[in-house]
């Protein structure tokens, strides 16, 4: 079969696709049709949490296939209810909705912030704040949340209700929440924007919102889409931000390779959908759930570690800064010193001791970054959740835990191709090189792929 003739001729042309044909994989590497090897770096945008053709995740999907593989939500199913229990018990949510994808785990979300506004004020308030640059889905809804002009485009009329407000501007958003009073149902955001540009909102700001809706009654969705699952260095990123949303989504990584979405309903909203007022044939199928019970009961404190872990790694490795426990950056690492001295020709005899001692601006007093800091600068000016990078050809790094996104000097793009063509496999984000890898990759290969990405920058 000539798979690419017959994809442009029978399936919806909708994805800009790599020129890949991927056909088996196991853990963190992937082979095409010609039996070639890639390293995967993307994890079919961070749902192959453990890789593909886990094991343990294999086994248990079998089995339930071999009990019964589709009943209906009439009925009461064993693995929904062991997976919603679990669920709640590491999250502290109260109630779970099952749907298929992150676009129906944020539906519901937006039915569960409108009708418990609904329900407890009147019709009239049922406004949802979104941010600038988020993503939410692509159902008409989902993309009248998102906070991009791009997709709000040829699909009208969008539904109604929806405001904008920028990242990290909690001035901006109380001033938009002041002027519609008694009328905001809810906030809605993800607290790492993917499809945004892989950027981390900050601390302060977060919390400050988190604050907000509790004196005003106002519902806090998170998004957890993407960041959910551990990806963030937490089994959820709220978690990093210490703050206790109302209501949160997720899929992708949920069920290691299967379509799962969930809405996470909170206390104050817990019986605000009743029967009737939602539901889904497919929803928290009884395979797709026993799959996800033996991905979720696997995130615990040792892999979640291990994702910080490697979270340092790659942004040490590619910007050459030292970070603190806090992942804030206290100088350059021993690598980029090593790198950096070849590159200006000042190495000396005390290099170790400089490295020691944290002294490394006194070997390269005149390296900076694109935008001109020096070292002690970056220190000084740290933004939450960016790394600006001191080597060729990238601009910076940003994100969190293993959602990453790479600046680069060239068009990402063109440094995916060559990556993909040099054997490993990353993604885009706007304007960004993002990296998706498995929570449990190993080091070895994840610095392979890491290489070839460096390789690809270079050959670009």
């Amino acid at each position: 079969m000539d798979i690419k003739s017959n994809d442009k001729e029978f399936i919806a042309n909708t994805y800009g696709r790599f020129d890949l044909e991927l056909v088996k994989g196991k853990g963190s590497l992937l082979y095409d049709e010609n039996d070639k090897e890639y390293i995967d770096l993307g994890t079919g945008i961070a749902v192959n949490i453990f890789g593909a053709g886990d094991e343990e995740w294999k086994q248990a999907v079998i089995d339930q296939l071999n009990l019964i593989p589709h009943t209906s939500n009439l009925y009461y199913s064993v693995p929904q209810v062991k997976l919603a229990k679990l669920l709640c018990e590491k999250t502290g949510m109260k109630k779970v909705f099952f749907g298929n994808s992150g676009a129906e785990a944020n539906e519901c979300m937006i039915k569960v912030i409108r009708k418990y506004a609904s329900d407890k004020y009147g019709d009239e308030r049922n406004i949802i704040i979104t941010l600038i640059n988020s993503f939410h889905g692509r159902t008409v809804t989902t993309l009248s949340a998102t906070g991009q002009d791009v997709f709000h485009k040829s699909f009208g009329p969008f539904t109604g209700g929806f405001l904008y407000t920028p990242a990290n501007d909690f001035a901006a958003l109380k001033t938009l929440c002041e002027e519609n009073k008694g009328k905001v149902a809810g906030i809605m955001m993800e607290l790492v924007q993917g499809e945004g540009g892989v950027i981390a909102l900050t601390p302060d700001f977060v919390k400050s919102i988190e604050a907000y809706c509790k004196e005003n009654d106002i519902l806090l969705g998170i998004d957890e889409v993407q960041t959910g699952n551990g990806r963030t260095g937490k089994l959820y990123a709220f978690m990093n931000y210490g703050i206790t949303p109302d209501v949160v989504s997720t899929a992708k990584g949920v069920a290691g390779g299967l379509p799962l979405g969930a809405c996470l309903i909170g206390d104050k909203c817990k019986d605000t959908l009743n029967a009737g007022s939602h539901g889904s044939t497919f929803g928290g199928n009884p395979v797709v759930t026993a799959g996800a019970y033996n991905i979720l009961s696997r995130v615990d404190d040792a892999l979640l570690n291990g994702v910080k872990e490697k979270s340092r790694l790659i942004i040490e490795k590619l910007t050459y800064l030292k970070l603190d426990d806090d992942m804030k950056p206290v100088g350059f690492t021993a690598e980029g010193i090593d790198e950096i001295a070849k590159l200006q020709d000042c190495r000396s005899d005390h290099d170790e001791d400089i490295i020691e001692t944290g002294k490394t601006a006194k070997i390269v007093p005149d390296l900076r970054t694109k935008d001109g800091k020096t070292v002690e600068e970056v220190i000084k000016n740290y933004q939450f959740g960016i790394w600006p990078s001191f080597r060729k050809g990238i601009v910076s790094v940003s994100g969190m835990g293993l959602m990453l996104g790479i600046q680069t000097e060239k068009e990402a793009k063109a440094i995916v191709n060559k990556a993909i063509e040099k054997g490993t496999i990353a993604l885009t984000a706007k304007t960004k090189v993002r990296l998706l890898p498995a929570l449990n990759i190993s080091n070895d290969l994840l610095e392979k792929g890491l290489d070839t990405i460096l390789s690809a920058i270079e050959e670009v």
